[in-house]
């Protein structure tokens, strides 16, 4: 891995075409929430489409907890989407055929010259692509378990949500004063959040529908 990707840094806004074709850049997935960001070397590998398969579970609790999930893999698109479908995924998965994060982050996997995939990587980000860990998996028991994902993402929660403990004297004094900012959706109506959070999903659906038709 290149010596400056490392925790505290930013982590390079890639942009993508995802499974339905349509461009991604990974500031916009990622949104204000932590994302969980899986680096595959592809369908090819088993060890890759076991560890996508182990995040469907923790993906649901994802959802409910606002936090996001992104693999960027060096299938092309077609594999990709068929990729994505084959672990029964509902999150982006994004096509870098053209091996942009491999020769940018230096993770060739030099071990196989004749797929050339990258050496499988999963890093958990705070919000604004900071990264708080990096996972190194050329050997699967090097990717991280569920649990160590969803102990990560609590502390990357606990850290950038201002109303993560909401007993405190301040957060009930601001909510008494009619002050929400502090407090999830930070400013936005609950209407607002909801209809950008659909968006995000339907774009990703109404691609989907494209690419079968």
């Amino acid at each position: 891995m290149r010596a400056d990707i490392v925790p505290g840094a930013t982590f390079p806004d890639y942009e993508f075409s995802d499974h339905t074709a349509k461009r991604r850049k990974l500031s916009d997935l990622q949104a204000h929430d932590p994302m969980v960001l899986v680096l595959s070397g592809g369908s090819l590998c088993p060890k890759d489409r076991r560890q996508n398969e182990g995040l469907l579970q923790l993906h649901r609790e994802m959802e409910v907890g606002y936090c996001r999930l992104v693999t960027i893999s060096t299938d092309n698109i077609s594999q990709t989407n068929e990729f994505r479908a084959g672990v029964g995924a509902h999150w982006p998965f994004l096509s870098d055929e053209a091996r942009k994060v491999q020769k940018d982050l230096e993770i060739a996997e030099y071990t196989d010259p004749d797929h050339n995939p990258m050496i499988p990587h999963t890093i958990v980000l705070e919000p604004g692509l900071v990264i708080y860990k990096i996972y190194m998996g050329y050997w699967f028991f090097g990717r991280p378990a569920v649990e160590e994902l969803r102990q990560d993402l609590r502390a990357v929660t606990r850290k950038c949500r201002p109303d993560w403990d909401i007993t405190t004297l301040e957060l009930k004094t601001a909510w008494q004063e009619g002050r929400k900012e502090p407090f999830y959706f930070y400013g936005k109506t609950y209407a607002q959040t909801i209809s950008e959070q659909a968006y995000r999903s339907w774009q990703t659906a109404d691609g989907l529908m494209n690419l079968k038709l």
